[in-house]
């Protein structure tokens, strides 16, 4: 069973983390990593709920940095941008979904990322 966290803000702060991704549509190289580092660096020591989100978010978005960047390889094969859109629109689920349950205080894990941050 897990633990619901009542504080507002750091429910907020937690989804912050994981909101802070789409900042790479604004900076396409790394700003989905930026973003919710930024957030993660400024309340990871005042919140441990920040602190876990935060790692999970990074460890999400360093994630999908890497499968997309390996598609941009694929491309040249013909099959890349195929997975780039799939990796793109699973990326943008995962973090809605991911958004959504820190704001109700849940402690979200996302499905295939790798655990760079523990």
């Amino acid at each position: 069973m897990h633990r619901i966290i009542e504080d507002r803000d750091e429910r907020m702060w937690g989804m912050l983390c994981h909101v802070a991704a789409f900042a790479g549509f604004i900076i396409p190289v790394a700003g989905n990593i930026i973003g919710p580092l930024v957030v993660y660096l400024l309340k990871k020591d005042e919140y441990d709920f920040v602190d876990d989100q935060g790692k999970e978010s990074l460890n999400f978005q360093i994630t999908v940095t890497i499968l997309i960047a390996v598609s941009a390889l694929l491309v040249i094969i013909g099959i890349g941008l195929l997975l780039m859109g799939l990796i793109g629109i699973g990326a943008f689920v995962f973090t809605i979904i991911a958004a959504v349950k820190a704001n109700d205080g849940e402690f979200y894990r996302y499905p295939w990322s790798i655990r760079f941050l523990k």
